[in-house]
């Protein structure tokens, strides 16, 4: 697929194509942060995908920005959140670079910092999640905002949640106090799973056919292919309510001046994919739109952003000054002055980075002692340069324990039978539960998969060498205590 084939409306050079005003419009901006569970990039329309209908992601991109190369700094649930949250990447936040962690009190959230600076702030779903946050006193914390739960909805199938989300961001704006700027995170739960088996095919109207293709390293079969199609139709009801969210704002008229972000904590929960480090694992959909903010909208944003751009991102949008909030230092840029206003060089303006960073420590249990897996990685240009700090460890959890850093799952089923009956002729528990080298290398742009690994290959050994010496040098400099 590629992705220059996106359905965007093209940009043309006219006075109407830019908005008439400067970085920061009159009146601070409202805040609408969407986050998918589980959700990979390839499967939304605007880049591409054909068995995915997402018309109100695509939507967002076309009125707005659709960036090509966003990642979380760790492609698992409560880091990936934390990151976004903070502005920090994740060996900067001691236990809350891990899943299921006790969040540290010193660390402050946008959504709490903006909730004190005239902001209402409110979430519905799933905010920073699974953990604990108290504050210094025991009081615990709501990191994305005040709960709006209580509306519900029958869903379409039993697997997805009956929280009818675009029904309580209605609540939540009639209880706005005195029209007050407003910020907000729909956080779905879908599409995590489990799934109810069978249903993009029953529910959805979805053919095994639609898919054109399967990741090669799982089997391509009937069961995995109605697996992928229950995660197509949980991302569509995610989509779903986004468009209802947007409609809401348009009867309101509040839609020009809402920043509404449209992303996934991190890829689909599938081996090889959520949890790790790879490609599919931290490269995010990412669409962003602001009527009365970016200018000449419609652009493809090829820049490499990190998560952790969104919290200077929103700060900077809402005049909100970083160091008297008592957020925590970040590494992060503000993508207002960089990406959404145009300058006279380039429509795309500055670049806001040469590489970034990713990397995990502990995700899931299922080793001894509950060990993690640490890894730390660098993306720059076409490459993803990985290394593996404990390579006598079991990447996705050990074998007695099931694996248990890869979510259960038909196509889970399906490669560990295939190995179990050696049915495995073409290698997939390896790509997936397997020990891994110290060092990985992929050539991105010729496989996405990350299949090939090019480490120990001698004609990029100047390559390899000089991705490891730039992600060192920058992890020393954020202090990475696995580094220093």
């Amino acid at each position: 697929m590629d992705v220059r084939e996106i359905r965007l409306t093209p940009v043309t050079d006219t006075a109407d194509s830019t908005p008439d005003h400067g970085t920061h419009p009159a009146g601070r901006p409202n805040i609408l942060f969407c986050i998918a569970d589980d959700a990979s990039w390839l499967h939304m329309g605007a880049y591409g995908c054909n068995w995915v209908q997402t018309p109100a992601f695509d939507r967002v991109a076309r009125e707005g920005l659709l960036f090509t190369r966003a990642y979380t700094p760790n492609a698992k649930c409560a880091p990936s959140r934390a990151c976004i949250l903070t502005g920090r990447n994740p060996w900067q936040l001691e236990a809350a670079c891990n899943h299921w962690p006790y969040f540290p009190p010193e660390f402050r959230t946008w959504a709490e910092v903006l909730g004190e600076h005239g902001y209402h702030a409110g979430m519905t779903g799933k905010g920073w999640a699974p953990g604990v946050a108290k504050d210094e006193n025991g009081k615990l914390r709501q990191l994305a905002g005040k709960p709006w739960q209580a509306k519900k909805k029958q869903p379409p199938t039993k697997a997805i949640s009956n929280n009818d989300y675009a029904a309580n961001f209605t609540e939540f704006l009639n209880a706005n106090p005195d029209e007050k700027p407003w910020c907000f995170w729909y956080g779905s739960t879908e599409p995590h799973r489990g799934y109810e088996y069978g249903t993009g095919v029953s529910v959805g109207g979805k053919s095994l056919a639609d898919i054109d293709e399967v990741p090669p390293f799982w089997p391509d079969n009937e069961v995995i292919r109605n697996d992928m199609l229950d995660y197509a139709l949980e991302i569509e009801h995610f989509d779903t309510h986004l468009n209802r969210m947007l409609s809401e704002l348009e009867e309101r008229g509040i839609l020009e001046n809402t920043i509404v972000v449209v992303t996934a904590d991190n890829g689909m929960p599938f081996p090889r994919i959520k949890g790790q480090e790879y490609e599919l694992s931290n490269h995010l959909p990412l669409a962003i739109m602001w009527k009365n903010g970016i200018q000449k909208p419609g652009r493809i944003v090829d820049d490499l952003v990190s998560f952790i751009d969104f919290a200077p991102t929103f700060l900077e949008a809402a005049e909100v000054e970083w160091q008297p909030s008592g957020m925590s230092p970040s590494p992060g840029h503000s993508l207002v002055s960089s990406i959404f206003t145009v300058s006279q060089q380039s429509e795309q303006g500055p670049r806001l980075r040469d590489f970034l960073l990713i990397g995990k420590e502990r995700h899931d249990i299922g080793r001894p002692e509950d060990q993690g897996y640490p890894i730390r990685g660098v993306v720059k240009g076409d490459y993803l340069y990985i290394r593996n700090f404990e390579t006598d460890r079991w990447p996705a959890g050990n074998p007695e324990t099931g694996y248990l850093n890869c979510d259960g799952s038909p196509t889970k089923t399906e490669i560990l039978n295939a190995r179990r009956y050696g049915a495995d002729t073409a290698g997939r528990w390896q790509l997936s539960f397997g020990k891994r080298p110290s060092e990985e290398l992929y050539l991105l742009t010729q496989d996405r998969y990350c299949l090939r690994n090019l480490a120990a290959v001698p004609a990029f050994d100047d390559i390899r060498q000089n991705l490891a010496e730039t992600m060192t040098t920058a992890l020393k400099s954020e202090g990475d205590p696995r580094i220093l």
